[in-house]
């Protein structure tokens, strides 16, 4: 059985586009986390992520846009979450507050969380990932919320971020995801591909977002 897996889209749409595009024959699709915020096509990246039938865990900017409007973010952060909150409709809305914080799927060898197995809003980078994070039973332990992409296997299993398809933050501009293989003994690929940014930036201007929710992307920061 295969998995792609994403994470931190970030109402990106055109990397949305650019993963799905250079996804290869998978079984099904895992998210972990965060598909609103920040950039303007919050609606059409739920849409879409509905429509993939994505297996999904709700992640900060989630529960921010359904919940509490990011009252503790900072002012990049908030302004996202505003905009999200702005284009969803209730139906959306009320998807985003059905999501679970932690999912268990291939009969619950995997593991998704967004932040970490103890706590979901913990930001848990690839230095940290320990064998510990394993459950019992559990194969690979899934999560994102760092936009960081990074892989680590133990004798117990994985613990594998793909990558923030929507807003990348270790360095490198291109959209991430990653293909989890679970036939035989678990494997991860993870993959990245470039996308129009210069569409996003001018679309972060056009919904008169911070001009920085644009420009960063051009760095990976």
């Amino acid at each position: 059985m295969r998995f792609g897996v994403l994470a931190d889209i970030h109402g990106n749409l055109p990397a949305l586009e650019a993963v799905c595009d250079s996804m290869p024959p998978v079984d099904g699709l895992l998210c972990a986390g965060d598909i609103v915020g920040y950039n303007p096509w919050a609606a059409a990246c739920v849409e879409r992520v509905r429509e993939l039938n994505a297996v999904t865990v709700r992640g900060n900017h989630d529960r921010a846009v359904a919940f509490d409007g990011g009252e503790r973010f900072n002012w990049m952060a908030k302004a996202g979450v505003g905009h999200a909150r702005e284009q969803l409709d209730d139906d959306a809305i009320q998807w985003l507050r059905s999501l679970p914080t932690e999912q268990f799927v291939a009969d619950e060898r995997v593991q998704m969380v967004h932040g970490h197995p103890d706590n979901p809003d913990r930001y848990t980078y690839p230095a940290e990932f320990s064998a510990s994070m394993l459950g019992e039973g559990v194969d690979v332990v899934v999560l994102g919320h760092t936009h960081v992409q990074g892989m680590r296997q133990f004798q117990e299993g994985i613990v594998l971020n793909p990558g923030s398809v929507g807003q990348p933050r270790d360095g490198d501009p291109a959209a991430a995801f990653a293909v989890l293989d679970l036939d035989d003994k678990p494997s991860v690929e993870q993959h990245r591909v470039d996308y129009d940014v210069d569409r996003v930036i001018e679309a972060v201007e056009a919904a008169g977002l911070p001009t920085k929710i644009g420009t960063r992307l051009r760095t990976g920061s």
